[in-house]
């Protein structure tokens, strides 16, 4: 399978897909040149909020807001021009958030990325509003450098996690009545391919899709880890897909064009642009903050 290019955005480090069923939009972030994007996918009117920090994920809100882990802390943001809410202060030092989402029942987590690529960051869960402000650090995943690869099973007893240097994804059994995680086991070792797993999704088959980094390919892969198809793009660096479009069978990926050298850049001018390619197997709608 070919993914075509949807937008040619020249985005830095696009990341956080994040489809809005209701209003049938694709949200995502730039890293980098920190802002939030809403892009609707119909028309390629594209809508842009800058941000003062580094900002690593999102998840859309109920009420039309959206939660956002930038450097500088964990904000509830409204677009509509109000004031901005702290939900949570980062608690990391030389890292900032990456890699995040809402598990099934609405609370978010978010993962850190070292300045220093050490493994010297966390995987925290933030409760919503009946603990606000409450940034738990889960202690079963143990210190990572570039926490990636975050999603849940479709009846979500299992999450999926990667610290992208290790080449490994690994599964956790999943408590939903109060978030607890454990049984850690390995779910995908890259380590002979030297694959990096970056940002995931999972469809309603159960089965895992995971952007692999440098190696211009997203990879579905069976609920018990068989490699069962590769999704090939003309960028090396694919970031994360997710499922969006009025039937949820449409599978959005953002791309990076950071650390692109001026070769690189001539033999994949598409490089962070934002792809989309038609799939068999429909996606499940993002749980809302419940903030």
């Amino acid at each position: 399978m070919d993914a075509t290019c949807l937008l040619d955005g020249k985005f830095d480090l696009a990341e956080s897909p994040v489809w809005s069923v209701a209003g049938q939009t694709l949200w995502f972030v730039d890293i980098n040149a920190p802002a939030l994007h809403r892009l609707d996918p119909a028309t390629l009117t594209l809508e842009t909020w800058k941000m003062p920090a580094a900002i690593g994920c999102i998840a859309l809100m109920q009420d039309g807001g959206v939660i956002a882990a930038r450097r500088d802390g964990i904000w509830r943001l409204d677009l509509a021009g109000g004031p901005e809410t702290l939900l949570a202060p980062s608690p990391l030092e030389a890292a900032r958030f990456n890699d995040g989402r809402c598990d099934r029942q609405g609370r978010f987590w978010v993962g850190g990325m070292t300045d220093t690529r050490e493994p010297e960051t966390a995987l925290y869960r933030l409760d919503g509003a009946s603990l606000p402000g409450r940034l738990t650090r889960q202690g079963l995943v143990g210190a990572i450098a570039t926490s990636n690869a975050l999603a849940w099973s479709p009846d979500g007893a299992t999450l999926y996690h990667a610290d992208t240097p290790t080449h490994c994804v690994f599964a956790y059994d999943y408590d939903a009545k109060t978030a607890a995680i454990s049984n850690r086991r390995l779910f995908l070792d890259l380590r002979d391919s030297g694959e990096r797993p970056d940002g995931a999704a999972v469809d309603s088959a159960g089965n895992y899709w995971v952007a692999l980094y440098g190696a211009g390919r997203v990879v579905q892969f069976s609920p018990v880890g068989e490699r069962l198809r590769d999704v090939h793009l003309p960028v090396k660096a694919p970031t994360m897909p997710c499922f969006g479009g009025p039937d949820l069978k449409t599978l959005y990926i953002t791309t990076a064009r950071q650390k692109h050298d001026a070769d690189e850049l001539a033999k994949m001018p598409l490089a962070g642009g934002i792809f989309s390619v038609r799939v068999d197997i429909p996606g499940l709608p993002e749980t809302p903050f419940a903030g």
